[in-house]
């Protein structure tokens, strides 16, 4: 399946210099009641990119929710202890395994619409190994730059930030769960096209 985005097929003839597509494998669509998101993930994290690849090709991901919801900061989700009734799990599963860190804060960092894996504290966790299913999505237009060399940054949003804005604006508990329920289905984008002026804009953004 192929999903284009900003394509110049119908520009102007004189507009044609200024603009070229690319194609990108393997984008990840996150569906949603408030819309879809869609995510590259980076090939400067494999072991990241098969294993998410993997889980969303079984799906793993659908009718998770998105548990923790801090607006102008992250969302976050892929735990399958939400698919339960119990709230008190929520965060703290996942598929038995975690994956090695792949961190590069020279180049992969916490820019607003990035993806990182979310992990356990450094006390429990001193490699940093990221979780094997969960992850976020920065939605702080700064960035959440504190956040570099600590966890593993494996993609970012190509399409769909509004609906990360619109995620991390709903009401939430004491504990950042949101009030209803945000459930997700995931699915592999096979092709997807883009304008690479914008992908240059986005990728392996320090903003």
């Amino acid at each position: 399946m192929g999903i284009s985005v900003l394509s110049c097929s119908d520009d102007k003839e004189d507009d044609k210099d200024d603009k070229e597509d690319i194609t990108l494998e393997n984008v990840i669509e996150i569906k949603t009641d408030f819309g879809d998101i869609y995510m590259w993930l980076y090939d400067e994290t494999p072991l990241h990119k098969s294993n998410f690849l993997a889980l969303a090709d079984s799906g793993y991901f659908n009718g998770t929710t998105f548990h923790r919801v801090i607006n102008n900061f992250v969302i976050q989700g892929g735990d399958p202890n939400t698919k339960d009734n119990d709230p008190n799990n929520d965060g703290s599963g996942g598929p038995g395994y975690t994956i090695e860190a792949e961190i590069d804060s020279s180049l992969l960092v916490h820019s607003y619409g990035a993806v990182g894996a979310a992990r356990l504290r450094d006390s429990e966790n001193p490699e940093r190994k990221s979780s094997g299913s969960q992850f976020y999505i920065v939605e702080n237009p700064g960035g959440t730059h504190f956040l570099d060399g600590d966890y593993t940054v494996f993609g970012f949003i190509v399409s769909g930030m509004d609906v990360v804005e619109m995620i991390a604006d709903q009401p939430t508990s004491g504990t950042d769960k949101p009030l209803s329920d945000i459930i997700m289905d995931i699915e592999i984008v096979e092709s997807w096209e883009m304008d690479k002026n914008l992908f240059d804009s986005l990728a392996f953004s320090n903003n």
